[in-house]
């Protein structure tokens, strides 16, 4: 389908046009155009989360095709550096890998910025490393503490992680290679959300860290906002070890290896179904933050929310590679979004 070779462009390089309306019109058909489209005017600025950014890219071409005069902005700095952008009112959405955090909120109200959650798909985080790592199929939670948490700085083979991992309930029994990390930074909520589902934190206080630390990941690998950055130095070394969403890892097929993820129940790979299911220990919602206040304003905003909830523009999720909500939480969705 055209769309969805549109959506694996995104994913390999091309991930938004700046200007929607300038750069990504088409002369493939929709079908049918669905709630919210046909004749509206303006303009509409969304940043946020880089593995939202193709979904949202992708709804706004699709809804650019029904309303060529609405210019439609999307970029994807990160989940937290959308919302500083968002809490100044800058952008009418704010693309989120994860919900709003209590700081961010108050900075929003602070501003007079109100706001509503949108859920709008699903996502696991993928970790990956090079496929020819032979000796590395499966992680646990431990594991993961041991390679990526604050007590991991300075490791730099797999195998100086080994004697931590036992400690915190991983394995003891890394190859003796080189750890050539890339991953997302701070300023991205898959890097929150890798803290937070990994039991990271709790790990860390168990283990003595200061709370100022224990939230954290090791600060000494490479970290880039760009998730197709991070699947190139996956590529780059026989031994690497990095983790992006899960659009981004099945886009790169055979060139990554997925590993999977132990979160007590055995190992489970990522896939649609383990994601859809919650039983992939890193799965995570996707959301959209709309500014209430532009909706009331802005017609196009309105329009283009309508859009990205309908039946057609929602299909977006699964083109760019995530994984669809289950009906009655896309109901609930809709339901908030009908009442602003």
């Amino acid at each position: 389908m055209k769309v969805r070779t549109r959506a694996a462009a995104l994913l390999a390089g091309a991930l938004a046009c700046s200007l929607i309306a300038a750069a990504c019109s088409s002369d493939s058909s929709t079908g049918s155009t669905g709630s919210g489209t046909g004749g509206a005017s303006g303009s509409v600025v969304v940043s946020g989360s880089s593995t939202v950014e193709p979904i949202s890219s992708l709804v706004a071409e699709l809804f650019h095709d029904a309303n060529p005069d609405v210019k439609i902005s999307v970029d994807g700095p990160g989940t937290g550096d959308g919302f500083a952008l968002f809490c100044q009112g800058e952008t009418d959405i704010s693309d989120a890998s994860r919900p709003i955090e209590d700081t961010e909120a108050k900075t929003c109200k602070d501003a007079g910025i109100d706001y509503v959650e949108l859920e709008v798909g699903l996502d696991g985080i993928t970790v990956m490393t090079n496929p020819a790592n032979d000796a590395v199929t499966c992680l646990n939670k431990g594991d993961i503490y041991a390679l990526l948490g604050p007590e991991s700085e300075g490791f730099a083979n797999w195998s100086d992680a080994s004697a931590l991992a036992k400690k915190v309930g991983g394995t003891d029994d890394f190859p003796d290679v080189p750890l050539d990390i890339t991953g997302p930074g701070e300023e991205s909520g898959t890097y929150d959300a890798m803290i937070e589902l990994s039991g990271i934190e709790d790990t860390a206080l168990s283990q003595g860290v200061a709370e100022d630390k224990a939230a954290t990941l090791r600060p000494d690998y490479q970290s880039s906002p760009n998730d197709n950055v991070i699947i190139q130095g996956i590529e780059g070394s026989n031994s690497a070890l990095g983790w992006v969403g899960f659009a981004y890892a099945q886009n790169a097929g055979s060139s990554v290896k997925e590993l999977e993820i132990d979160g007590g129940d055995g190992c489970v790979a990522p896939t649609y179904d383990t994601i859809s299911d919650g039983s992939y220990p890193l799965s995570r919602s996707l959301y959209i933050y709309v500014n209430t206040a532009k909706v009331a304003e802005n017609p196009a905003l309105k329009s283009f929310v309508d859009y990205y909830l309908s039946d057609e523009g929602i299909q977006a999720v699964n083109q760019a590679g995530y994984v669809d909500l289950p009906a009655d939480r896309l109901d609930a969705s809709r339901a908030t979004w009908s009442g602003v």
